[in-house]
Order: C-alpha cells, then structure tokens, then sequence
C-alpha cells in the first residue's frame, strides 16, 4: 500500500508544477487567463461562505462600468441644462437668405476668374503660336477656344439670373441645366485629348528653338 504522506507528497508536487508552468507562461496569455477567470466575490456573512449567486465576471462588467463612471464624470453636477436663445424666424431666414447669396456670388466669381485665365491664355498662347505656326496649336490646345465661348456664355447667364432685385428670385440651378448639354459636349472633346496635348508638349520641349518660343509666351502671361 501506498505511504499516505507519500500520496500527498505527489499531490503537492503536482500542484507545484502547475503553478511554475503557470507562472512559465507567456505573460499575454497569463493575463488573457486572468482576465476570463477572474471575478468578483461577495461574502454571504450569515453563512460564513461565498454567496454563488454574486459571481459576476470582471471581464464582462469591466467595459459597462467604465462608461457609467464615464458618463457621471462628464455630466455637470448642480448644474441645470441652459436652454438655447428662441431665434426670431425672421433672423434665421435672413441668415439663410445672406449664406445662400455669399455661396452664389462665390460661384460667380469662380467663373469669372476661370474664364479671365483662358482669354488670358488664348490672346498670349495660343494666338502667337498660331502665327507663327510653329507647333499643331489645334492638337496642342485642343478645343480651348471653343470652352473659353461656353464659359463665357454660362457667365452671362448667370449675371442674367442675378439681375433680379429680389433675392428670393434669383435661381441659378436653371442656369447650369440649360447649359448642361454645351458643358459636356465641349469637355468631352477637351479631356478625351489631354493626354494627346501632354505628349504633343513633351516632344516640343525637345526643340529648342520650339522651347524658346513657348518661354516668350510664359513671360508675356506673367
């Protein structure tokens, strides 16, 4: 028969290698253990033994109790909502009426300028290449020119719409459908050979006395 203290020395040595492995292990994992075991324990004092019933587990509760204290901590004690200003109707849609004329007179203007830098390009550029017919200004610049027409005629429009006194009836949504068609039709052309005029440019900058011609022009623009 076996030695009884020698049935509880095996007992405790098993017991003592598994807390050296325990112990051995990788500290993540050790933690990830922890955290999935771990509980929090109430003592039932008339029994004198823990009360089953209040195991809750940590890893679980953790993440609900945070945001209680979070939301406590953030929330103003003693302190009561203030309550927002009433806004007169008649201010608030003033305010509207003046965002909504700052957007459209940025819009204008937008097209203003664009259409200033391609005249701008045309009567510097285009035109002095076209005479000294140095370069195919045509696959060069495309149909710049006939954008620069669209541009100008979409503008005019626009100063049109806004000639109305009444800011309330100044509409330029209509403007921008009626000259839907015209836009696409022009860009089309103009996007479809971009990458046509870039390698046009490419070879021209090679020639150097194409290249001197093209720098006159820049210096002119500026």
């Amino acid at each position: 028969m076996m030695d009884p203290k020698e049935g509880g020395g095996s007992e405790k040595e098993k017991e003592k290698e598994k807390v050296i492995k325990r112990r051995n292990r990788p500290v993540f994992l050790r933690y990830l253990e922890r955290r999935k075991t771990d509980t929090i324990v109430a003592d039932d004092t008339d029994k004198g033994d823990i009360n089953l019933g209040t195991l809750v587990r940590r890893s679980q509760s953790d993440k609900t109790e945070y945001s209680a204290k979070l939301k406590e901590k953030m929330t103003p004690r003693g302190l009561s909502p203030i309550p927002s200003p009433a806004v007169d109707p008649e201010e608030l849609r003033a305010r509207k009426m003046k965002r909504r004329a700052k957007v459209i007179q940025e819009l204008v203007q937008t097209e203003k300028d664009f259409l200033t830098d391609l005249e701008l390009c045309i009567r510097e550029v285009v035109q002095p290449l076209r005479n000294l017919m140095v370069v195919d200004v045509d696959r060069l610049f495309t149909n710049m020119e006939t954008v620069c027409e669209v541009s100008a005629a979409l503008l005019h429009r626009l100063h049109e719409a806004m000639a109305d006194p009444d800011p309330e009836a100044v509409v330029i949504g209509d403007v921008f459908i009626q000259a839907k068609a015209a836009l696409e039709d022009v860009y089309k052309i103009y996007c479809y050979h971009h990458d046509e005029a870039n390698a046009s440019l490419k070879s021209y900058e090679k020639d150097e006395e194409i290249k001197q011609h093209f720098t006159t022009c820049v210096l002119a623009l500026k």
